[in-house]
């Protein structure tokens, strides 16, 4: 599906930029479920995202337009799998 089909059918289309692992910019955002200063978790258009890093703190959130910006040390981004692990918990997600 391309993104012209994708924003038709209501599923927003999905970025990631990264620049300098100090910056992070994600469009395709529909939920922030938590956030610290070292994980932010969310649900894309993608699916569910996890960010580990060392003082993260979100500069700009805007839900309606599905775009969050995260400033910080940016150590690593996660795609959850749609499968069985999103139903082990929070906890789970931020320590494996």
């Amino acid at each position: 599906m391309n993104n012209e089909e994708r924003e038709r059918y209501g599923e927003a289309p999905h970025h990631v930029m990264l620049e300098n692992r100090e910056r992070l910019s994600i469009s395709g955002v529909t939920e922030v479920e938590s956030f610290d200063e070292s994980a932010i978790v969310m649900d894309t258009s993608q699916g569910t995202l996890v960010i580990r890093g060392e003082e993260l703190h979100i500069e700009k959130l805007s839900l309606d337009g599905g775009d969050l910006r995260v400033e910080g040390v940016i150590d690593s981004l996660t795609y959850e799998s749609e499968g069985g692990e999103r139903g082990g918990g929070l906890l789970r997600r931020l320590f494996r």
